[in-house]
């Protein structure tokens, strides 16, 4: 992998690097879709994109950057992915590297659309805009998802974690959250879809 090669600071700054240009070295064989702002997560469940300007005011932060690795396990399949999450008062934007560096794709967000710029090697049916969503769900405060969901809620829950979270509709739990830490943006995340048999895993990259 990229990080083990290159050492854990080298690799941090190559991925920032790397996000900060993406959007060039995706132009030569990429489509560039507008993107829904509301995806369903369940039968009933449907969650709106919320701004980041609308977080922001409720962090200490001006802006936030994150880096991290996200493993994903459906079925026998794994799949990893580095991401690089930029929040400022205009907008959100995600971008998605393979393991080896190869760019993926760029989603920005401003509030209001939601531009999509990804490799054709990934397919018109990879909907990066959900992964988006889901990172709204892991970091956004529990308040102000709800305010952006129909069909379900997200509540906290009592577990033997420092934070657990699940979104729930009338059938029951949809999605659980699991957080190493009381401050998610510190956390190790676990992310599980049981009815898609979707587990996901998200570490920060210091």
């Amino acid at each position: 992998m990229l990080l083990n090669l290159l050492g854990r600071s080298a690799g941090i700054i190559l991925l920032r690097v790397v996000a900060l240009l993406l959007l060039s070295l995706l132009s030569a064989c990429s489509q560039q879709i507008e993107r829904q702002t509301c995806v369903p997560l369940a039968s009933e469940a449907q969650y709106c994109l919320s701004s980041a300007a609308a977080l922001l005011t409720t962090s200490p932060q001006q802006d936030i950057s994150l880096s991290q690795m996200v493993s994903f396990t459906h079925g026998q399949e794994n799949h990893e992915l580095l991401t690089q999450l930029e929040l400022n008062s205009l907008q959100m934007t995600l971008v998605g590297l393979a393991p080896l560096g190869q760019a993926l794709f760029t989603l920005v967000y401003d509030g209001q659309t939601l531009q999509s710029q990804q490799s054709l090697l990934l397919g018109e049916q990879f909907k990066a805009e959900y992964l988006m969503a889901i990172m709204q769900l892991i970091y956004w405060p529990t308040e102000q998802v709800n305010q952006h969901l129909t069909g379900g809620e997200l509540v906290t829950m009592a577990c033997d974690m420092p934070l657990c979270k699940q979104l729930i509709d009338a059938s029951g739990a949809l999605i659980t959250i699991t957080y190493s830490d009381i401050d998610p943006w510190l956390a190790q995340v676990n992310v599980d879809i049981d009815a898609a048999d979707i587990h996901m895993q998200i570490n920060p990259i210091d």
